[in-house]
């Protein structure tokens, strides 16, 4: 499994916007809005190390991809 990017998608279902992982049986999310499920893909992939976000438009074609970096900087530098 590393040598598979980290990835979110995006897409609209009946119950609301779903937050998936490529694979995983279940939503990570399940939010009543788009921009709520794409700010929730965002911090998902920041706390896991970064990776991409891909939102779905409803005929299940990628219409935007984000790539989200690193939550946490493990470097203490100033400025």
């Amino acid at each position: 499994m590393a040598d598979r990017p980290n990835t979110r998608d995006v897409f609209k279902r009946d119950d609301g916007w779903a937050v998936t992982k490529p694979g995983a049986e279940r939503a990570s999310a399940v939010l009543p809005t788009q921009a709520e499920a794409v700010a929730r893909a965002k911090e998902i992939l920041a706390n896991d190390g970064g990776g991409e976000l891909r939102v779905r438009g409803k005929n299940g074609q990628v219409r935007e991809q984000n790539t989200v970096p690193p939550g946490s900087d493990p470097k203490k530098s100033k400025g």
